[in-house]
């Protein structure tokens, strides 16, 4: 396993940890965090249900997170880890503020950024974004799909 096959999967484990909470609080299993470096910035846990929102996605609620730490919508340069692959919504949220890169364990299907038919996570021709992001999917797959199954 190389150095950063180690990081994916320790920052996915915090994911899951994170998921998990979500379960526990009635909310669908997500957890997110935006990472530069060797900082995480913001961490997120899926939050509509409980905040009457429903753009409290746990990825949403990380990149909130990691604008206020950072004191800007910036975040190009970050890495946004999360147990399941970003909604269209999120992968606006995401292609808005520059992440560079997504990590996440199990696909999401039918609004899937990446893999459905509304790839907004990896459309070239998005005008008025910056660059896709690169995309690294199946980290920790397994165990990321039960726990999301598991809370249904």
């Amino acid at each position: 396993m190389s150095e950063r096959e180690n990081v994916h999967d320790r920052l996915m484990r915090r994911c899951l940890e994170l998921a998990a909470q979500a379960a526990a609080d009635g909310e669908t299993a997500v957890g997110a965090l935006v990472v530069r470096g060797d900082s995480v910035l913001g961490e997120g846990v899926e939050g509509s249900r409980r905040l009457l929102d429903p753009s409290a996605h746990a990825e949403v609620l990380a990149i909130r997170a990691a604008c206020h730490h950072e004191g800007s919508l910036d975040l190009s340069g970050c890495d946004l880890y999360t147990t399941v692959e970003p909604c269209v919504l999120c992968s606006l949220a995401i292609r808005r503020t520059g992440i560079v890169r997504v990590i996440y364990g199990a696909p999401a299907s039918q609004i899937g950024g990446a893999t459905s038919k509304y790839r907004l996570l990896t459309d070239g021709e998005l005008m008025g974004y910056p660059a896709p992001p690169e995309i690294v999917s199946g980290v920790l797959a397994q165990e990321c799909l039960e726990v999301h199954l598991r809370a249904r």
